[in-house]
């Protein structure tokens, strides 16, 4: 299996992190790395994953942002450290437990066969939090269909932010475009990746409500969303498999 970096954007989450990276280690995943990308958490997760970094050599690194510049350009940021640092194929999670790093090795099978993999609430398997209430789950169905009904997306769940993607895949892809904060960035994602024609693949996952914490959702972050979606078919749209780029 190809060497893998899974990148994690934080924000206060001093109490997962350390919990999350002993279960990621523990994974039968030779060469797996970890990156935090750290927005500069008052309560101290910067610090945390620090010393995991000391106690664990090479297999941990931190990236510190001067403040909280959103979700979209944390990954942004780990992506293209990532990349540098010669992974063969990065992954995306959040911190908080919602995805369980026991799906990682069965999707990085399947990256054997794709250029990307989803994991995926919406597809047969799949399935959210049952403690979740009916507002909420209509709420995360709703932004969902908007957005694939806009887009005219393939992918059932487009908002989802547990990926693993091939080296490949993400150099082929103009990152640099890639605008979006909150979870449209998710969004954004799959709409480039499906006009440059790369292969997607979406597994099922249950999607576990955090364990420890605050959720990050805020309204301003479901407008910007809506809106932003309109923006994301604007710039987008022209794109094709003839501008991918040679990585």
């Amino acid at each position: 299996m190809p060497a893998l970096t899974i990148v994690i954007p934080t924000y206060n989450e001093a109490e997962n992190l350390p919990s999350l990276a002993a279960e990621l280690w523990a994974l039968p995943i030779p060469d797996l790395h970890i990156l935090v990308v750290d927005d500069a958490s008052p309560d101290g997760t910067g610090q945390v994953a620090e010393e995991l970094a000391e106690r664990q050599p090479g297999k941990l690194s931190v990236l510190h942002r001067p403040g909280k510049l959103g979700l979209g350009s944390a990954y942004i940021t780990g992506f293209q450290a990532a990349l540098e640092a010669g992974s063969e194929a990065v992954g995306q999670m959040d911190a908080d437990f919602s995805h369980s790093p026991s799906y990682i090795p069965a999707m990085l099978e399947q990256l054997n066969e794709f250029d990307a993999v989803f994991g995926s609430r919406y597809v047969p398997g799949g399935r959210l939090d049952e403690h979740w209430g009916l507002g909420r789950v209509l709420l995360s169905w709703f932004g969902n269909r908007y957005a694939r009904t806009i887009l005219g997306l393939s992918v059932l769940d487009a908002t989802g932010g547990f990926r693993l993607w091939r080296r490949k895949t993400l150099l082929g892809m103009p990152l640099e475009r890639i605008k979006s904060n909150g979870y449209v960035f998710q969004v954004e994602m799959a709409f480039v990746a499906q006009r440059l024609g790369y292969r997607i693949a979406e597994t099922p996952i249950y999607f576990e409500d955090r364990r420890i914490g605050q959720s990050k959702m805020t309204l301003r972050i479901q407008v910007e969303a809506a809106l932003r979606v309109w923006q994301v078919l604007w710039i987008h749209r022209r794109l094709s498999p003839a501008d991918r780029r040679q990585g």
